[in-house]
């Protein structure tokens, strides 16, 4: 036994120090590994909670104000590690330890104020948006959603904190600690739900804002462990940070036009009868499941060799992987897509049908579960083609696709609500991620087209070198988003800044 666990180490040595293939293989495998355990706690939990609160109007409420604090989430912290990690792993390699951890505690400190500021702006603006976003719920149902808010406020601040250091851990090649502590929070959430039945929905919160405080320690005890100061401090805007400032503006206007059709989604099936919002989330569960799955370790794989590629301009080897990993992207997603449909309703009858979860509620959600697996496909093609077009400098165009994705996201979710209720929201999402797959995959192809006109690929020798010389400790792998009761990390992700 022991001689064959040391032949797997060394195989896995010798595959991890491969070739560039086999160095993708090795990040994709510890990625999409520590994606796989957190997100199938992150599905027992959702059990739980269906068996104890099935479609009930209190779930309905704790989804709505769980919607703009993940909302937030999303755009803030998500945005500002694609913009801060790039250009700390350039000043670590190029200017040292101290330059960069002299980039981090600047960034820290704005990261925090910025996170701060947001989480007083949203709760004094509570009055204007959440009667918007709750007009079919009653008197009693929108008081609860109230104080349920003000309860999960301190997530935006502590989940914000901690995505920016997991990010910095990742620059460090901590892949795996960063992909398994997100299985704190449904841990601490299923255990509240046994042991404190007499909280109500209020679990849900004490689950999520406990697994956060809790995941921002372990993650913080670590990096200091690695030798960094967590004290922010302010050194005025140097050439880094301002770079870090350049790049992090159009990745949030991005993530914000993005983001913004799960806040689209969330408050107009809370327009239909109560209970729809519940329903459309559990119908997102296990489709959410494969998507994150690939989506994260695919993208966060393929991304430095993008890089790498166009910054020696090895146009061929780009098409090349390219079209490898865009025809294995459908030849995998395409027959699961078609199993999850065919088989949606055993599925939600098996999973979820129990306790308060009944027969009618079972048969909605499968409902809206296939709408929802149509864009398995071209959900994880658009990571691909979003990465490739990152890599290319051209982050312009995610705008405009963002932009118009969130109006025909409105569109269409009105047109499809008419005729299929809260499952014509489903479809709507779907057909947004074809569309957007298509429209971006036409910029790519036209993009490297017009590349050839003016034949700019190196010669076979000038490529061979500068595959050879790609260095993996440059891959930054981006924190999961533990804030899974909500599927707010379902975007397009804008990366730097173009020219």
């Amino acid at each position: 036994m022991k001689d064959r666990l040391q032949k797997i180490a060394s195989l896995w040595k010798k595959v991890a120090s491969g070739s560039v293939n086999s160095r993708i293989l090795v990040a994709m495998i510890v990625v999409g590994f520590g994606t796989i355990l957190a997100k199938l706690l992150s599905v027992v939990k959702e059990l739980f909670v269906a068996y104890q609160f099935g479609t009930a109007s209190e779930l309905d409420a704790f989804l709505i104000a769980l919607t703009i604090p993940s909302f937030l989430l999303s755009i803030i912290a998500g945005s500002f590690n694609s913009a801060l990690i790039p250009t700390y792993i350039r000043v670590r390699e190029q200017s040292g330890a101290r330059a960069a951890q002299k980039l981090f505690a600047g960034a820290s400190l704005w990261s925090i104020g910025l996170l701060a500021a947001t989480t007083l702006l949203m709760l004094g603006c509570v009055p204007l948006y959440l009667p918007l976003l709750t007009k079919g719920f009653s008197a009693d149902k929108l008081a609860l959603a109230y104080r349920l808010l003000w309860a999960i406020a301190p997530m935006l601040l502590l989940s914000g904190i901690a995505n920016i250091w997991g990010a910095v851990l990742n620059a460090g090649e901590k892949f795996a600690l960063v992909a398994l502590v997100p299985m704190i929070t449904p841990v601490l959430t299923i255990v509240l739900l046994f042991g404190m039945q007499s909280w109500g929905v209020f679990n849900l919160v004490a689950g999520m804002v406990g697994g956060q405080l809790a995941e921002m320690l372990i993650i913080g005890i670590v990096l200091k462990q690695q030798g960094f100061s967590l004290r922010p401090r302010w050194y005025g805007f140097n050439p880094d940070l301002n770079e870090v400032a350049r790049q992090y503006a159009p990745a949030i206007v991005g993530s914000f036009l993005m983001c913004s059709t799960s806040l689209v989604d969330q408050s107009m099936a809370a327009m239909l009868p109560a209970g729809s919002v519940a329903a459309l989330n559990y119908g997102n569960r296990i489709v959410t499941l494969p998507i994150i799955i690939a989506s994260t370790a695919l993208s966060t794989a393929v991304m430095p060799y993008f890089s790498k590629m166009v910054a020696s301009n090895d146009w061929s080897g780009i098409r090349n992987s390219f079209r490898h990993y865009l025809i294995l992207i459908f030849a995998a997603s395409v027959p699961l897509t078609g199993l999850i449909i065919l088989g949606s309703e055993p599925i939600v009858h098996a999973l979820l049908q129990r306790g308060s979860f009944n027969a009618n509620d079972t048969r909605v959600v499968a409902q809206i579960q296939s709408c929802f697996a149509l864009q398995i496909p071209f959900y994880i093609g658009c990571m691909l083609v979003v990465r490739l077009i990152s890599a290319m400098r051209q982050n312009q165009i995610l705008i405009v696709g963002s932009a118009c994705s969130l109006a025909i996201n409105i569109g269409l979710n009105y047109l499809f609500m008419q005729w299929l209720g809260v499952a014509g929201i489903a479809l709507s999402t779907s057909l947004v991620y074809v569309f957007s797959f298509f429209f971006l995959l036409f910029f790519v192809l036209r993009n490297l087209k017009s590349i050839d006109k003016f034949d700019l690929a190196p010669k076979p020798t000038e490529r061979a070198e500068s595959i050879d010389q790609f260095d993996l400790s440059s891959v930054p792998i981006e924190r999961a988003d533990s804030t899974d009761s909500i599927p707010t990390d379902r975007q397009l992700p804008v990366g730097k800044d173009s020219k």
